[in-house]
Order: C-alpha cells, then structure tokens, then sequence
C-alpha cells in the first residue's frame, strides 16, 4: 500500500509541476513583471538614468491608474554598464531569475543587439527606448523601438545643412572605431551626395582620441559651410572646444548622441549649433507639457530625449500588453506590430521592420540653453 501510495504522490507532483509552470508563464500572479536594463554607472550613465526614469515614471502612472489587465506592473531594472557582457548577463538574469515576460531596453547599440540576439531566440518581446543602429531591429521580429534609427538622422541632418543652412559645401569628423558615429557619417555623405551638397573633407579619429587639431585644421582649410560631427557629447564637447581654437566659424551639426552635451561643454563652445533629437521641451503640446510636469515632480530635474523615450517606450509595450489581452509573447508581439500610438516623441506606427518614421525636431543651442528651431519631415 505504502508503494501504491508513494507512486500516486509522485503521480500528483509531476501533474502539478507543469500546470505551475503555466501558471507562472501566463502571469497569474498580482503583478506583471516587465524587465529594464541600462547603464547605470559608467561613461553613458546619464542616457541609463534618463531612460529608466522615463520607464519607472509610465510604470508609476500605469499603475496608479489601475495596473494593465487588473494587475499591477513590477519592473526590476538592472544596471549594465555600458558594456555588452554587463548587458547579456542583465538579461539572463532578468529571464532566468526575475521570469520576465518583457523587457524595455537596452540603451545604446551594441549591448542592445547583443541583448536582442537572445531575446529573438526565446521569442520575448523587447523594446528599446534608444538603440538606433540599423542592426537592431534585424536580430529578431520580437524586437522593436521607439526611436529614428541612425541612418536617418544622418539623412535628415544632411537635408537641414543643404535646406535649413543653404550649405553647398560640407565636412564631417566622426570616430571610425564606433559603429554609431561610421553609420551616420556613411548615411549623411549618401544623402548629401543625392541632394548636391558636397562633402569637401572627412575626417577621423580613434576611439577614445582627445586632440582634434590636426583634423580641424584640415576642416578650416576644405571651404566648408558646415561641420557634421556624429558622436557622443562628452566627445563632441572637446571637439567643440578644440573647433573653436582652431579659429572654425562655420556652424557645427549633430545628432542625438549630443543631448546632455551642456554638461560637458562651456556654453560658449558650442553657441549657436544644431542637433537632431526626438522632441523639445518647448512644444507646447499637452502630452509633452504633463510629462515634464511629472518628471520634474518624480526626478527633480528637467528630463532629455532619452527619458522621453524611455516614457514613450514603456507606454508603446504597456498599451500592447492591453491590446493583447495577455501576456503571451506570440500575441504581445502581434499587438506591438499594430502600434499607434502618440506620445511625447511623436506618433508611432512600426515599419516591416518595426522601426518608426517620425519628423525631427531640430535643437539649437542658444545662450546656454536647448531652444527648439524646429522641425525637418523626410
């Protein structure tokens, strides 16, 4: 009898076991877990902070409002650094050990591509706030974003210099050792060469190079109207600075990667030049004025592109769990195909490759402040 008994407990535990597991899967639980990931400390640390507080301040206002689906959301966020192994190791522990159904990151290109490899293979929806290399997207029809991608901006910043500047002649510097800053420099000279602005000079650097004189000079020397600098802004600042030793006038031009440089730079070095980025603070639309209200309020602070973004990103995933009806991956990712949705940044319908196409706001940098110039369409 003991055995007959042994053998009908053993019986129960192997039925239970997997109708646990399902239970666990299809979120029963009080609480929707959705993973984030970013670089929290280390040299893009301020994009990290910026982004996730966007995402823990649409989770905050979700949750306030009711949860999604009766439930509220529960969004562990791990910091990885800046650095693509961080970043494989915060998913894995964000999958493995925190059972995530989602996750919103990462943050810039290459740790979300890594990151985005693994989640294609487990099919887990992912949206990246941020990341804006081409390749992104093309790790997996699981992966989305919520932001232009690279070659674009370099499109569209091509498109101002010749239309907004009246520039026939332009340069461009960019770092030859980041795919980012080479992306855009390829898509800006493209775009150039179809609309007769031409390129007079282009020059590169190392990564993690601090003098620029020598590739300035050139530039001072080539005749152009403008200068295309695709990078970050804490290298933009000493190429900003070194620009104007050089005795370079002509107005210097930029991307997304800029946004934060006026915490690097000395408001005088970078007086009067233009960036692209994903939104303004001074657009008076509704939606954007309550979340700088809010954000202030939460962060104490004014946020950037990013953490507009990050908010927008987190409210694209949320608003597709709620279409779904659930948390299954097959018919999240269904519904995040069918997104339109309009946030702080814009507007956002996915392309077949679930990137999406939105106008630019155009920044200038007047008087130590971020002024909204305007806006290029494509």
């Amino acid at each position: 009898m003991k055995i007959k008994r042994i053998a009908l407990m053993l019986l129960v535990v192997a039925l239970l076991v997997p109708a646990l597991a399902a239970c666990g899967a299809s979120g029963d639980s009080k609480t929707i877990k959705i993973g984030a990931m970013g670089p929290l400390t280390g040299d893009v640390a301020v994009y990290g902070i910026a982004a996730t507080n966007g995402f823990k301040l649409a989770a905050d206002e979700v949750n306030k409002a009711g949860g999604i689906l009766g439930k509220q959301i529960e969004m562990p966020i791990l910091d990885e650094k800046g650095d693509v192994n961080e970043a494989v190791n915060a998913y894995n522990k964000l999958v493995d050990q925190e059972k995530v159904v989602a996750i919103l990151g990462d943050i810039t290109s290459k740790p979300t591509i890594s990151v985005a490899q693994l989640a294609a293979k487990a099919n887990i929806p992912l949206v990246t706030p941020t990341a804006t290399a081409l390749d992104v997207t093309k790790q997996g029809t699981n992966v989305f974003r919520a932001c232009y991608i690279d070659p674009f901006q370099g499109e569209i910043m091509a498109q101002f210099a010749k239309e907004n500047l009246s520039a026939t002649k332009a340069a461009v510097i960019y770092n030859s050792g980041d795919d980012y800053s080479s992306g855009l420099k390829d898509s800006f000279a493209a775009k150039a060469a179809e609309l007769g602005l031409e390129v007079v000079a282009t020059e590169s650097y190392a990564k993690g190079d601090t003098d620029f004189k020598a590739q300035l000079t050139k530039i001072a020397a080539s005749g152009a109207e403008a200068l295309f600098v695709p990078d970050y802004y804490n290298t933009v600042a000493l190429i900003a600075n070194q620009a104007k030793a050089t005795g370079l006038t002509i107005p210097l031009i930029g991307v997304d990667g800029w946004d934060g440089v006026l915490g690097s730079a000395k408001p005088e070095d970078v007086e009067g030049y233009y960036f692209a980025n994903h939104y303004s603070t001074e657009d008076q639309d509704p939606k954007v004025q309550n979340f700088l209200k809010n954000y202030k309020a939460a962060f104490g602070e004014e946020p950037n592109a990013l953490a507009a973004l990050g908010y927008d990103a987190a409210y694209i995933l949320f608003e597709a769990i709620k279409a779904a009806g659930t948390t299954d991956s097959a018919k999240v990712i269904e519904a995040l195909n069918k997104t339109d949705y309009t946030g702080v940044t814009g507007n956002v319908k996915f392309d077949a490759d679930r990137n999406p196409t939105k106008s630019v706001t155009i920044i200038q940098i007047v008087n130590g402040a971020y002024k909204f110039s305007g806006k290029v369409n494509p």
